[in-house]
């Protein structure tokens, strides 16, 4: 594993999704709910036993939930709720629509504790009482590596969460305005781009601001990053929402890059199908990709990266895999969490 490509990952399967009525009026990739549910819900939950087989296949590691919830629609997105770091801390977010904090499961913590050395619980979701937001991994991209956050204004961030978040954990922020041609903002920055350990997707024309277009991309040339610039015709088949991922089975010269495992990009095969031959060859230098369908979750707004919560965490004891079929214990506002390990940091 490295900083930026972690080998194991969180998901959650839902058994009730929908494209999320309360985020609809933001989210310009997402399509309205049509269709039998109960047809619809079956499709996405198969999707994501899927990506997590195929996952298993490359030899990354997905722990996998069950969401019986029938009012979040949206869980099959966890990225947005939380993450997980190298230093053994877990950042919990604030959320945009309120059906969407209904995610927050203290179940996926307490299993995290339990199986990872989490040393700290850090909660911005407080913010949300200000009507303040920044949803984690979709509204942020981090590179670990060069300690740089990248982030797009939208509903989905608040500048003062964003910079709070920057300057507690280190990271420099480079913040930007990125739409589309009708003027619509993009409502996530990992839809937009993804930052591997050399490499970089961007949707770059959709940064219309010149000065800001030239700081995103002159920050990733001196991170040293291969530069992969996507039109917005691709980012809008979700070739933006991608996520370098560390396991096995490659050999030869990519082998040897990537160490003690291969480097993998995950991401959908409507993103793979975006792509061009030149861009394909020049990813295929730094990664292997994985491509998997799942054109039913991708109705709700999002695609593989953005179903992807990566660990970062160091393990207690032995591997294996995971699966969990607990049904979800949603966190209120005023759920302690003092029950988990580590310290417990509340953000005013």
């Amino acid at each position: 594993m490295t900083h930026q490509a972690p080998s194991r990952v969180v998901l959650i399967r839902p058994h009730f999704f929908s494209p999320n009525p309360a985020t609809a009026t933001d989210n310009a990739f997402q399509a309205p709910a049509s269709g039998d549910p109960a047809v619809l819900a079956r499709a996405a939950r198969d999707e994501v036993t899927a990506l997590a087989r195929a996952l298993a296949e490359v030899g990354v590691e997905a722990t996998v939930f069950d969401d019986f919830t029938t009012t979040t629609p949206d869980s099959v997105f966890p990225n947005n709720w939380f993450s997980t770091h190298s230093d053994g801390s877990v950042v919990l977010y604030p959320m945009y629509a309120p059906n969407r904090r209904a995610e927050r499961r203290s179940d996926v913590l307490a299993r995290l504790t339990d199986e990872f050395r989490v040393r700290r619980v850090i909660d911005y979701s407080v913010a949300e009482r200000e009507e303040k937001f920044l949803e984690g991994t979709g509204a942020m991209v981090l590179d670990h590596d060069a300690r740089v956050a990248y982030a797009c204004r939208s509903r989905r961030l608040s500048p003062e969460v964003f910079r709070d978040f920057c300057r507690e954990r280190g990271y420099q922020p480079v913040l930007f305005d990125a739409a589309d041609h009708r003027g619509v903002p993009v409502y996530h920055t990992n839809v937009l781009m993804s930052v591997g350990t050399e490499l970089a997707i961007v949707g770059s024309g959709m940064i219309r601001d010149d000065r800001q277009r030239a700081e995103v991309l002159g920050r990733l040339r001196e991170a040293g990053k291969t530069l992969v610039e996507i039109t917005e015709q691709q980012v809008g088949r979700f070739a933006g929402n991608c996520i370098e991922l560390t396991g096995g089975g490659l050999t030869g010269v990519q082998a040897q890059r990537a160490g003690s495992g291969a480097q993998h990009l995950a991401m959908s095969s409507t993103a793979h199908a975006a792509f061009s031959e030149e861009q394909l060859a020049r990813i295929a230098e730094h990664a292997s990709v994985l491509a998997v369908p799942v054109p039913t979750i991708e109705r709700a707004g999002g695609s593989v990266r953005c179903m992807i919560a990566g660990n970062h965490l160091d393990r207690r004891g032995a591997a294996g895999a995971h699966l969990s079929r607990r049904a979800p214990a949603a966190m209120s506002d005023s759920e302690s969490l003092a029950p988990l390990s580590g310290t417990i940091l509340m953000r005013s």
